[in-house]
C-alpha cells in the first residue's frame, strides 16, 4: 500500500513539475495624453499623460511602444489616446495608439 502511494505522489509531483510556468496576467488601462518626446533607440515615447481611473493619478513619464507603427507615427506635440497593458509582472507598455483631435 505504501508503494502504490509513493508511486501516485511521484506521479503526482512530476505531472506538477512539468507544467508549463503560468502566464503573467495582463490589465489593460485607456490612456490619454500629449506626447512630449520620442526616443527611438530605447523604443519609448514621455508622455504627458491624464490620470488612469484604477491604475495611477496624472503624470508625465516613459512608456516603452510595443509596435513599430505606433513608434513610427507619433509625433512630440501630438494628443493621443492608447491602451496601456501593465503586467502581473509590472511591466507596461502602449498600444493602439491613435491620434486625438480637439484639444
Amino acid at each position: 500500500m505504501r508503494a502504490l502511494f509513493a508511486i501516485a505522489a511521484l506521479s503526482l509531483f512530476l505531472a506538477a513539475c512539468s507544467q508549463p510556468a503560468a502566464k503573467p496576467s495582463v490589465k489593460q488601462y485607456p490612456l490619454t495624453g500629449k506626447v512630449v518626446s520620442i526616443d527611438l533607440k530605447e523604443r519609448t515615447a514621455k508622455i504627458d499623460a491624464a490620470a488612469i481611473p484604477g491604475y495611477m493619478g496624472a503624470m508625465t513619464m516613459d512608456y516603452p511602444i510595443a509596435s513599430d507603427a505606433d513608434l513610427a507615427a507619433l509625433k512630440p506635440g501630438e494628443n493621443i489616446s492608447a491602451t496601456v497593458s501593465v503586467s502581473s509582472d509590472d511591466s507596461y507598455s502602449l498600444s493602439g495608439i491613435h491620434e486625438r483631435t480637439g484639444k
